[in-house]
């Protein structure tokens, strides 16, 4: 129960609820009771007229059928109640389990979404699917039925055993012998039932996640004919989660049988020694029908204690779980400052190791980019530029040295406000499954008119593109923008930062699916448009920066070059190497 300690604020938030159906729960109880004694009176009274009619040698059949016919309608009665106020119970506590389950759902998508990006290079996405989905349905049965049906036992336990002790203790204590024995089973059985309740869980995050990275990479899969291989792995590891389930199914079959031994053993207990007892008149045969009564009452209780426990097990498995993302940090610290950002941007001494590979990204990195100016980032494939990047929109936090914008650290920053005022074009450019319309206006809070859509889509050299589609602006592309050319894409995210409202505008390499003369269209209107932000290019394509006023160039992590692109071009290092051998490729 330790990782399930986490809940108790949910109980707290909705106490009143909870409360009210704990009392609607002893009331039901109380309701359950009645049937018991009035078929024990109708016994005795049946008994009683039986043989005072023998004795008379006349039985008052007229009179012991209306008073049979009053206990009937009396059980009829107290059933209806109990129904009703189980109803209630339900629309108390079962509903409240559905409310902490959406809370739980959007705390941790909430949370997901504060994480930084090392947590997502450590994780898996169908392993996060499963913790905000799968994980929290077993957790939302504990705090439904897995708490319902305990707080119901117990008190009608409780009322029960009360009725049981003030007839007959010996017969009561015969009756409740066999419940030690079931105590004892449910301590040892528990402890599998959690082990093989978290191996499920576990297993069924690994299919989630095979799922999810084969629907998202189908192209490949399919371009590689490699689904017969594929479904192989998926098959291999469904036996392996039905083997898992198989097992712990066996564990739960062998415990519901053993506790309804248990319970059938109490009956004929009640029986026997209710027998003796009322042939020594201790008790009546009206209390040997009641015990009867009283026993099935608790039976459903009694067996549904190995189900509880299975419920119980299974969440504190996937609370385990979920505790695992929730109590991650965020690595980047959050500050207050919430300023206008003008777009100066300076590094220095700035050096970077990643967490998870500890391989030194960046070495002494110093540069200054002033508001409104354009500075170009180029190198070979693993030099560092995407790094910048990364460090400047604070997806990671720089390991040494200092970043600032408009002279403030860059720590100092609220996040939220800071990518406020970035507008990032990435490599990848990521579309959702919507209108091309709203997946141009994704970046802005206002309600954006179709002429801007349009204006922005123009300078990214998209509108064309998107007119000759049947549907144009309010065409849905599939997920990740699958129905679409990477170039298509790219623009359409290029579109995207153009309308967002910022200070920063930064190109990650992002006019590599593009051809030239759309690249320089593209180009021209960058020019036109971010005269006044502060522009970054990071790209291998070295003819889309020339226009720009400085020009780094990355090598291993350091900057071994700077200038504009005649400079560099005079110097003849490493650039004119780059852009001669382009050229000549050209």
């Amino acid at each position: 129960m330790k990782e399930l300690k986490y809940l108790l604020k949910f109980y707290k938030k909705y106490k009143w609820r909870f409360l009210i159906g704990v009392v609607f729960v002893v009331v039901s109880n109380v309701f359950a009771l009645y049937p018991a004694v009035f078929t024990r009176k109708a016994f005795d009274t049946a008994k009683e007229a039986i043989e005072l009619g023998q004795n008379n040698g006349n039985v008052d059949f007229e009179s012991l059928t209306s008073t049979l016919l009053y206990f009937g309608m009396m059980l009829i009665l107290f059933a209806l109640l109990k129904g009703v106020f189980m109803f209630f119970m339900r629309q108390t506590i079962i509903v409240m389990s559905r409310m902490i389950e959406y809370d739980i759902k959007n705390e941790i998508y909430d949370h997901y979404q504060k994480l930084d990006r090392a947590f997502y290079k450590r994780n898996r996405t169908g392993d996060m699917m499963a913790r905000i989905s799968e994980d929290v349905s077993k957790v939302r049965m504990f705090l439904g039925p897995a708490t319902m049906y305990p707080i119901n036992m117990i008190s009608l336990f409780a009322l029960v055993m009360y009725n049981m002790f003030s007839i007959n203790i010996k017969l009561s204590l015969f009756v409740l012998a066999p419940l030690p024995i079931m105590s004892i089973s449910i301590f040892f059985i528990s402890k599998i039932i959690h082990s093989k309740s978290e191996k499920v869980q576990k297993q069924l995050s690994l299919l989630s996640t095979i799922s999810q990275e084969s629907f998202s990479g189908i192209r490949i899969l399919k371009s590689f004919v490699n689904e017969k291989m594929n479904f192989k792995l998926f098959n291999t590891e469904t036996d392996e989660y039905l083997k898992r389930n198989v097992s712990l199914a066996r564990t739960n079959a062998a415990f519901f049988p053993f506790m309804l031994l248990l319970i059938g053993l109490s009956t004929l207990l009640t029986i026997y020694v209710g027998g003796t007892e009322a042939i020594a008149g201790n008790i009546t045969t009206g209390n040997i029908a009641e015990f009867i009564i009283y026993v099935n009452m608790l039976t459903w209780p009694m067996a549904s204690i190995g189900w509880v426990t299975s419920i119980i097990q299974r969440a504190a498995a996937s609370q385990k779980r979920i505790n695992e993302f929730l109590n991650t940090k965020v690595e980047v610290d959050d500050r207050i400052l919430e300023e206008h950002i003008l777009g100066e941007i300076v590094f220095d001494n700035v050096s970077f190791k990643y967490p998870d590979s500890n391989i030194n990204a960046l070495s002494n990195i110093s540069f200054k980019i002033e508001k409104g100016k354009s500075v170009a980032i180029v190198g070979r494939t693993g030099s560092g530029k995407s790094t910048i990047i990364q460090l400047l929109t604070r997806m990671y936090k720089s390991s040494d040295g200092l970043i600032k914008i408009d002279k403030k650290p860059i720590r100092n920053y609220n996040v939220r406000s800071l990518r406020s005022a970035i507008s990032l074009v990435p490599q990848e450019a990521l579309l959702f499954s919507d209108t091309i319309s709203n997946n141009i206006s994704f970046g802005t809070d206002k309600n954006t008119s179709q002429e801007e859509i349009e204006d922005v889509a123009k300078k990214a050299a998209i509108h064309e593109n998107i007119m000759s589609f049947p549907a144009q602006y309010s065409t849905k592309i599939g997920e990740r923008g699958v129905t679409l050319s990477g170039g298509q894409k790219q623009r359409i995210s290029i579109a995207r930062a153009f309308i967002k409202p910022s200070s920063i505008l930064i190109f990650d390499d992002c006019l590599s699916a593009v051809d030239n003369e759309t690249e320089e269209q593209i180009l021209k209107e960058i020019k036109k448009k971010n005269h006044n932000k502060s522009t970054i290019v990071v790209s291998h394509r070295l003819s889309s920066i020339q226009h720009v006023d400085e020009i780094i160039v990355l090598e291993n992590g350091k900057i071994i070059e700077k200038g504009t692109h005649e400079e560099l071009i005079q110097n003849k290092k490493v650039y004119f190497d780059m852009y001669e051998q382009q050229l000549s490729t050209q």
